[in-house]
């Protein structure tokens, strides 16, 4: 049977943009849900934004807004960052809405019901000026163990130190200046500490759900030596946040009913008929469901809340359901406990954390203005990723290395390479699959094998083990020359086999990269002539004579000099050129300008140095033809062997036949920036000779050379 699932991620504070630690943990749920869709079971993933607490009643305040206005300019960022990076959220929504405030209010009356909640007074720093309690992050002052100045009031920055703000020396209101005064308000609690918390959550962490390191740190904290701490769950007016029914001036605290926000978000996807046409028609028969599996996926630094103190508000909601006061009808469903919850760890860049101040953070925003490709860093995250609680650093130049090998040089470079005979020589029909028993062996167990990493979140597994057997296609397309039997009409079936068995195996690879490449996975389908792929047709081939369409540019490489952009690397708009652009155009083969005959002038000199920016490679030209529309291209396919495939545009129309210049080497410029034109991508220039009295002449290397070697 197909499973039910419920799937969210953390919910992020609305008084900010998205930064790139949003994303990674967007990108990792969106993919894990991805596979399930694919596989044919139901999901509803939503999420919401974090509205209500004190930070955002004081920034909407001293921009001279409403803290709905601020969570609304802020929610209309939302779009564009997960639109950009291909998040499948079914339902995007915010905590401060009536479906949170009802259902947070539910919980709370049937949690006091079941006897758990209770007041006492509490003493607290209280701004005179400003009129309100001060949260520990808006009272500084001296450390108490170092002596360390402006210093928050719950830990210092310079020791390490944790305290109470109270402990603080010389203790100042940051909103205000005003030295605070300690005043005493009653406050609401949660029992935590109860006995059957306690004993509901030694069991509920320690029953597998949990990752190892997860479930070891709950323990911990269960067995330690003062137990679980109740927990304070009301703030005191003003406040932006849920009133506590029957308590004037009493406000939920923010991590009380910001989890709800999941239930609240999923109700209103509900409510706003955008579940219909799956199994789930409503949220109570969701929620009725016992089969339905609730999933969240967090960051490491919110595990105490997600695994104490928001699995045990829902188990002992549903104990004091029957004795709640205002309900006034049963409910046909019970609250759920999360089936499980997925804990990642942080973000680095190149070994540091992320800080503006020091320039290590990375802007999502300015990665999509800047035309990256969205997916590459789709790809690169996965491919750092596994089932543990660890950090992943984004390291520039590894980037742009994995990226460039193994979506372009392995996966792409596979149908670049093999397409083009297939539709030249044989109308686009493919043969049959006939496969040598190394690879039928190596793909039996593929599909199974990389379901399987999915599902435990062992991204960075299931890519590594994709691109092996990438190589091990295009080790088997190389072995085969297809070049060299396109030059023999004898072998023309061998031909045909060999980049028909090419274009079947990059099917069953763009299916198991799916999850990861969406869109990339949407133009490979369009190439290979094939609806969208489920997770089912893995292993079955594409009959023989099915037709594929002609080669279109599937993805460019990552070009450094962007990625230096983005990292505030590199100047904005640098002043000159760099010398490796020796021509303004990329569109066309390299010319020499026109020498008058008897003059022996070369123009400016450069250095040693200037020279070898200019990455000279070898190149196979696997594939050639006219460009519909242009007078002088010619569209080629070039093999730079362990560099992978390029498409550059040269114009060399007049000189050359295009089916004269398959199989032929030549030389090229490697390293040049990409340029888009109306034809497609040129990715570099191919070198050719030409005089104003005679045509033009390609460039090619002594026998001997190969694809990729280095021209010095």
């Amino acid at each position: 049977m197909p499973r039910r699932l419920m799937v969210t991620t953390a919910l992020p504070y609305a008084n900010g943009s998205f930064h790139i630690g949003h994303i990674m943990e967007y990108i990792q749920a969106d993919v894990w849900v991805r596979y399930q869709r694919l596989s044919g079971n139901e999901v509803h993933f939503v999420s919401a934004d974090d509205a209500h607490g004190a930070p955002i009643m004081l920034k909407a305040e001293a921009e001279g807004v409403t803290p709905q206005q601020l969570v609304a300019r802020i929610a209309a960022e939302r779009p564009k960052y997960l639109q950009g990076f291909h998040i499948s959220f079914d339902h995007w929504h915010s905590t401060d809405s009536p479906e949170n405030v009802e259902l947070s209010q539910d919980i709370y009356r049937k949690l006091r019901a079941a006897g758990l909640t209770y007041t006492k007074p509490v003493e607290q720093f209280f701004d005179p000026v400003k009129g309100m309690f001060l949260p520990d992050r808006f009272i500084k002052g001296e450390c108490p163990k170092c002596g360390a100045k402006d210093q928050y009031g719950d830990s210092c920055e310079v020791c390490g130190a944790v305290y109470s703000p109270t402990e603080l020396k010389s203790p100042y209101s940051v909103i205000s200046g005003a030295p605070p005064e300690l005043r005493s308000s009653d406050h609401y609690f949660f029992r935590l500490s109860d006995s059957r918390c306690v004993e509901f959550l030694q069991s509920w962490t320690q029953d597998g759900r949990l990752q190892p390191e997860v479930a070891n740190k709950a323990l911990e904290w269960l067995s330690g030596e003062n137990g679980l701490a109740d927990w304070d769950i009301s703030r005191d007016a003003p406040y932006f946040g849920i009133p506590i029914p029957d308590a004037p001036g009493k406000y939920f605290y923010v991590w009380l009913d910001a989890p709800i926000g999941y239930l609240a978000s999923l109700k209103s996807y509900f409510d706003a008929g955008k579940g219909k046409g799956q199994t789930a028609q409503s949220f109570t028969e969701m929620l009725g469901d016992p089969g339905v599996e609730q999933v969240h996926f967090i960051g490491k630094d919110i595990v105490y809340f997600h695994t104490l103190f928001w699995p045990a508000m829902l188990e002992f909601a549903n104990r004091g359901q029957d004795a709640a006061p205002g309900d006034t009808q049963l409910r046909p469903w019970r609250y759920k406990v999360p089936k499980t919850v997925y804990v990642h760890g942080f973000i680095t860049v190149s070994g540091a954390k992320m800080s503006k101040s020091r320039g290590t953070g990375i802007s999502p925003l300015k990665y999509l203005e800047l035309g990256l490709n969205p997916e590459w860093l789709r790809y690169y995250i996965c491919a750092k990723l596994s089932d543990r609680v660890e950090d992943i650093d984004f390291n520039p130049e590894d980037f742009v290395a994995r990226v460039n090998s193994d979506l372009v040089g392995k996966y792409v470079n596979i149908a670049s390479r093999a397409a083009g005979f297939i539709s030249k020589r044989f109308g686009g029909a493919l043969a049959a699959r006939e496969l040598p028993a190394d690879l039928a062996e190596a793909f039996g167990s593929a599909a199974s094998e990389i379901g399987a990493c999915y599902e435990r979140r062992e991204f960075g597994k299931g890519m590594r083990r994709i691109m092996e057997l990438a190589d091990l296609v295009n080790q088997y397309f190389d072995g085969e020359r297809p070049w060299d039997l396109a030059k023999d009409p004898a072998r023309s079936t061998e031909l045909h086999q060999v980049c028909s068995n090419a274009l079947q195996l990059f099917r069953e690879l763009t299916l198991l990269l799916k999850p990861v490449l969406p869109e990339l996975a949407r133009s490979a389908e369009s190439l290979l002539g094939v609806p969208p792929m489920s997770w089912a047709q893995a292993g079955q081939p594409l009959p023989q004579g099915h037709r594929i369409r002609p080669y279109q540019h599937l993805m460019g490489r990552v070009d450094q000099a962007t990625v230096d952009l983005l990292l505030g690397l590199a100047p904005e708009s640098p002043a000159a050129p760099a010398p490796a652009k020796m021509a303004p155009s990329q569109a066309a083969s390299v010319k020499a300008p026109p020498v008058a005959p008897g003059t022996n002038e070369a123009g400016d000199t450069i250095s040693i140095e200037d020279f070898a920016r200019i990455d000279l490679r070898i190149a196979r030209i696997t594939a050639a033809q006219a460009v519909e529309g242009a007078d002088k291209l010619l569209r080629l396919n070039l093999d730079l062997g362990a560099l992978g495939t390029r498409q550059v545009f040269a114009g060399i129309k007049s000189s050359y036949d295009p089916a004269a210049l398959t199989g032929r080497l030549t030389v090229m410029v490697a390293n040049l920036t990409p340029r888009k034109m109306k034809f497609g991508l040129s990715e570099g220039m191919v070198l050719a000779a030409s005089a104003e009295s005679s045509g033009i002449y390609l460039l090619a290397p002594d026998s001997g050379a190969e694809p990729g070697m280095k021209v010095k």
